[in-house]
């Protein structure tokens, strides 16, 4: 069977974006958590918009190609930041299945880290910007 890598692109894109995408619309309904959260760490409640970028329009443009690789970088570190920031107290413990508790933070954040490197390839909006 013949490779296709760009296939392979659009796929991993599709699922690791649009999955977000709906921890993103959940966030549309508010950040008061988040704000709590933010103002506790003595961080400014301003910053919970960031959210918003990571979870809604960095995914959007994940999904349809456009800006992938920088889209893909703001990603991997808005979920760092909330790895650091909400799940700080479970970053080594595992679950009563047996995985780490943070097991879907770390695979949308190196996901998204690997679409730095690859880019979104062939089966996208934009394919000729050095970010894309």
């Amino acid at each position: 069977m013949k490779k296709n890598i760009d296939l392979g692109l659009l796929i991993s894109r599709v699922t690791i974006a649009g999955l977000m995408l709906f921890h993103g619309v959940a966030k549309l309904s508010g950040l008061g958590g988040i704000k709590g959260m933010l103002a506790a760490a003595g961080l400014p409640e301003v910053m919970a918009y960031g959210v918003y970028f990571t979870e809604l329009i960095a995914p959007a443009l994940i999904l349809i190609g456009f800006r992938t690789r920088l889209a893909s970088l703001a990603f991997f570190f808005g979920m760092m930041a909330a790895m650091l920031l909400a799940h700080a107290d479970n970053l080594f413990a595992i679950s009563k299945t047996g995985g780490l508790e943070i097991e879907l933070i770390l695979l949308f954040a190196f996901g998204a880290l690997a679409f730095f490197f690859t880019g979104a390839g062939k089966y996208a909006i934009s394919t000729s910007n050095k970010w894309d």
